[in-house]
């Protein structure tokens, strides 16, 4: 489609607006009336009183004219809210579909919602998110809850805190939705010697620094990929290099995944366990067989039982469970199913994901009447959790979200007082740095005392990260020159 641009340059926020409606559509941008089969037209008026917005499509044209308060303090915001109120207006029009996040499109509301209710209020901020942005009241609502739920974890970091993230890259299997650099057992398992032993030396270089400047460990988050995918030798030695390079004295939180339950074994959640690791996630996505097929998930619902019971009887005390909302062939019913059959099993956490579908997964959908028909169930299935779990006293902690996910809607934490994860929290609100190793691993720097932050990347992809793994090491020095800039 064409997305043209007339006397303004606001292309990323419209971009994302379209996407709501249109995830996988090809957009081409214009700065004058290019009008096509399906074509949406955004303009400023040349006094910039007014904008407007019309959409061409299905053989019909919708139109909408809104007036741009020229007094506002921020114009360039006031417009850009305008042609985004007014294309939003055309969408929904000629869709019958209302988002639920209206025309919010970033990654963290509940960040912003607590930002504005500091600026400006609670009441202020709820009419802002209703009539500006067209949140409907279930999600402020739960705006609200998350906010809650953040600002208590927030609140426990300190300007020298920083948390570990460990990168296992490798899966059994790739499941047909992921868009995660994970490689499958059978294309990578001869790089995973070589890939422990120089992960190891990362943590061991990564401890030094960490050390000289002082640092103070809050929690280690080991994921990927499926890091129960390496042995429990493996494991063992992984945590090792861990235990011995880090002060984990002071540590609120050790999370292993042990994500895909095929992977789950007695020696390796022994080796977890005595690596000093206090919580783990078990994620079955989803307890219908026939829907574990379609996604490519080699295991049963009846693994994922067995999975859970046996870290159980080892002594675990702290699982989450991770779901996803959305997926192909499942329904709300068989989705009421799955969180039931999890709520039976009474973990600590539960995770109800989204569907996030990107071009480098294996599933899509064309056009933008398929998606919002495939929303309409996904909304049902996240609203349904929601009641469900709440009720059992098992309420949302945090939330974000990602681009082209089913129905536009969100990813909430769920937890019983006293077992939200805290990493997730402070990795999404970007409170304290996050040293990371591993492929894919991106260290994310946060100045001690402010919100400037520095990110350092590692190579995506396993051969890489042998490959070049010189290269990474001296990378890491750039945490040292991060923290000279704030040593004072």
């Amino acid at each position: 489609m064409n997305l043209c641009l007339i006397n303004h340059n606001f292309r990323y926020e419209l971009e994302k607006l379209v996407r709501i409606f249109m995830p996988f559509e090809k957009i081409m941008f214009c700065d004058s009336e290019e009008i096509t089969d399906l074509c949406a037209v955004t303009e400023l008026s040349e006094n910039g009183k007014y904008a407007f917005a019309r959409l061409y499509i299905g053989g019909e044209i919708f139109n909408k004219k809104l007036s741009i308060d020229t007094c506002a303090d921020d114009m360039k915001k006031e417009q850009e809210l305008k042609l985004a109120l007014g294309l939003y207006d055309c969408f929904t029009r000629a869709t019958g579909y209302f988002p639920q996040w209206g025309i919010l499109t970033g990654v963290r509301p509940a960040k912003l919602f607590s930002r504005l209710c500091k600026k400006n209020g609670m009441e202020n901020t709820e009419d802002y998110f209703k009539n500006s942005l067209k949140v409907t009241d279930k999600k402020i609502s739960l705006c609200k809850e998350a906010v809650n739920g953040e600002n208590k974890i927030t609140s426990l970091s300190r300007p020298d805190s920083f948390s570990l993230y460990i990168s296992v890259p490798f899966c059994p299997t790739r499941c047909s939705y992921c868009s995660f650099v994970s490689h499958s057992i059978d294309k990578a398992e001869k790089l995973i010697p070589k890939y422990v032993e120089l992960l190891c030396k990362e943590i061991e270089h990564t401890g030094i620094i960490a050390r000289e400047k002082n640092l103070r460990l809050e929690t280690v988050y080991i994921g990927g990929g499926t890091p129960t995918t390496l042995s429990a030798q493996q494991l063992e030695t992984v945590m090792k290099a861990i235990n011995n390079s880090f002060d984990l004295s002071g540590i609120r939180e050790y999370t292993v995944e042990a994500g895909r339950p095929d992977t789950v074994t007695a020696d390796k959640l022994k080796a977890i366990k005595s690596g000093g690791a206090t919580r783990i996630s078990i994620n079955p996505q989803t307890m219908n067989d026939s829907v574990l097929e379609v996604i490519g998930r080699k295991h049963t619902a009846l693994e994922t039982v067995n999975a859970f019971r046996l870290a159980r009887s080892l002594g675990f005390n702290n699982i989450n469970m991770d779901l996803i909302a959305g997926l192909p062939s499942d329904t709300l019913e068989s989705f009421k199913a799955t969180v039931n059959k999890v709520i039976d099993l009474d973990p600590e956490s539960v995770t109800v994901h989204s569907l996030s579908m990107k071009r480098s997964s294996n599933m899509t959908t064309g056009g933008f009447l398929p998606e919002i028909e495939a929303g309409k169930t996904a909304s049902d299935m996240v609203d349904f959790a929601h009641e469900t779990l709440s009720n059992a006293e098992i309420a949302p902690y945090y939330m974000y979200r990602q681009s082209k996910t089913v129905g536009n809607l969100e990813n909430v934490g769920y937890s019983k007082k006293g077992f939200e994860c805290l990493y997730n929290v402070y990795i999404m609100d970007e409170t304290h740095s996050i040293l990371a190793c591993g492929a894919s691993a991106v260290t994310k720097l946060r100045e001690p005392n402010g919100d400037y932050i520095e990110r350092i990347f590692n190579y995506k992809y396993p051969y890489e990260y042998i490959d070049r793994f010189d290269e990474i090491i001296s990378r890491k020095e750039g945490i040292k020159e991060f923290y000279d800039k704030f040593s004072t």
